[in-house]
């Protein structure tokens, strides 16, 4: 933030303060404590030593998957923290738990569903693993399956949980293989199939509406991990194939998407949602010491975390009032361009005769490709080289590595399909991205070019 919004935001979130403390004018005086020359000294050393992280705040930051927070989230949780609510129980949170009911619902109504069990998590691990969890309790001893580009979670979940599972292989668009899953699903093992909208590398958006008609031939249930990109459904601008996925979410049995990723909000944030309310009774259990100032449901009752941040509660209500999850707003439209700056840079990719693009374009705002070479070895060492150039830039990129598949077979005829690159990987997800797509272009091609002279130089 520049000094004058600091400014701003401060005393925006004093006087909520003090609207929040008049509540509680009726309580005898308690002192807090004072926030002296020590303190002082201490948070300047804190800031100091903060310096030492990239840029994630800034567009020049286009690496992994890092979302400043909405200054309302980051002020509604500062707000909240005076009270230090814990939703566990509405005795360490009543309001920050009405919040969290209400929060909840606008995720489930974002995916028309019109009834639900859910809640926040710390993370979409934890949400994955309670949706797994409740697929166990369902399916005893039945295998999770999922796609070979699934976030890695899932399997150590599976293992945790105790359960079997199976890494179903993506084809070479990176989405699950129909045919390779149908196959295992004739085995009758598979109790539950995890879809992924949004993979962690790639931004690949699985076949949902196409595994929902294999759920016509065989039993099981549909977890989908929608993590990182749940909030994609509201996209104006969605590709044909993403956009049927998005529209059968609605038939899936539950659902994990993240608030902590374009949701806007500070981590720890994510969000498990079940279609069958009915579920909640595996989470039943007595609590004599937590449970007593209310009747009503307390959240600890569906939830396997205990404690859990209050403020997460406060901060996802606070932004959802100001940036409401409807088709054509600010919300919405600031999605849009994420995706529309990843089918651009894709674009410039594929024109520039250095990079070699995967054959399929961004389905999300995650943008991955490689620099040229004979073979992918040296191809991986360029792309090393280019990554560590761009940083010297200003611009922070990712790496990541991923099957030759995904790319042409012209680009390393002698390669076998098994065999990995080093990819280069943008995440574009921030709405500024758009309007920074050149400035981002001529840092990756000024670093290439550098690496290419260099590498030319070199001794053989």
């Amino acid at each position: 933030m520049s000094a004058e919004l600091l400014d701003g935001f401060f005393r925006l979130l004093a006087e909520a303060q003090r609207r929040l403390d008049d509540g509680f004018t009726g309580l005898p005086a308690n002192p807090t404590p004072a926030m002296g020359e020590a303190v002082s000294a201490i948070l300047s050393d804190v800031a100091v030593k903060l310096r030492d992280n990239y840029p994630y705040a800034h567009p020049l930051y286009a690496g992994q998957m890092l979302k400043p927070p909405h200054p309302i989230a980051r002020a509604a949780y500062a707000l909240a923290m005076s009270v230090n609510p814990n939703n566990h129980a509405l005795d360490g949170g009543r309001a920050s738990s009405a919040m969290e009911i209400e929060a909840v619902a606008a995720l489930a109504k974002m995916f028309h569903w019109p009834q639900h069990l859910g809640h926040l998590t710390s993370g979409g691990t934890f949400a994955n693993l309670e949706a797994l969890w409740i697929a166990g309790q369902l399916a005893p001893g039945k295998a999770i399956a999922a796609s070979d580009q699934a976030h890695y979670t899932h399997s150590r979940i599976s293992g945790v949980l105790g359960l079997p599972f199976i890494a179903i292989p993506s084809d070479e668009t990176g989405r699950i293989d129909l045919q390779a899953l149908e196959d295992i699903l004739q085995t009758e093992e598979i109790g539950t199939v995890v879809v992924t909208l949004g993979t962690t590398a790639t931004g690949t958006v699985d076949p949902l509406d196409e595994i929902l008609k294999l759920r016509q031939r065989h039993r099981f249930r549909i977890h989908v991990d929608a993590a990182y990109g749940g909030y994609f459904t509201l996209a104006g601008n969605l590709s044909p194939e993403a956009r049927a996925a998005f529209d059968a979410v609605q038939q899936v049995d539950s659902i994990v998407i993240d608030p902590h990723k374009h949701g806007l909000q500070p981590y720890g944030c994510g969000s498990v949602l079940f279609r069958d309310p009915s579920v909640g009774r595996f989470y039943k259990h007595d609590s004599p010491y937590t449970y007593f100032s209310s009747k009503d449901l307390h959240l600890g009752e569906i939830s396997l975390e205990c404690s859990r941040a209050g403020a997460s509660a406060v901060a996802l209500w606070a932004t959802q009032q100001l940036l409401p999850y409807t088709e054509g707003g600010i919300f919405a439209r600031n999605l849009e361009s994420s995706l529309t700056a990843a089918l651009e840079l894709h674009r410039r990719i594929v024109a520039n005769p250095g990079f070699a693009a995967p054959i399929f374009p961004p389905e999300l705002d995650i943008v991955f490709w490689t620099v040229r070479a004979s073979t992918p070895a040296l191809s991986s060492v360029f792309a090393q080289r280019v990554f560590e150039e761009a940083a010297r830039r200003d611009l922070h990129l990712a790496l990541a590595q991923l099957p030759v598949r995904f790319f042409s077979p012209a680009c390393w005829r002698q390669a076998p399909q098994t065999e990995t690159v080093t990819c280069l990987r943008s995440v574009l997800m921030k709405p500024e991205h758009l309007k920074w797509i050149d400035q981002i272009w001529e840092r990756l091609t000024a670093a290439s070019m550098s690496v290419a002279v260099n590498t030319a130089l070199e001794p053989n």
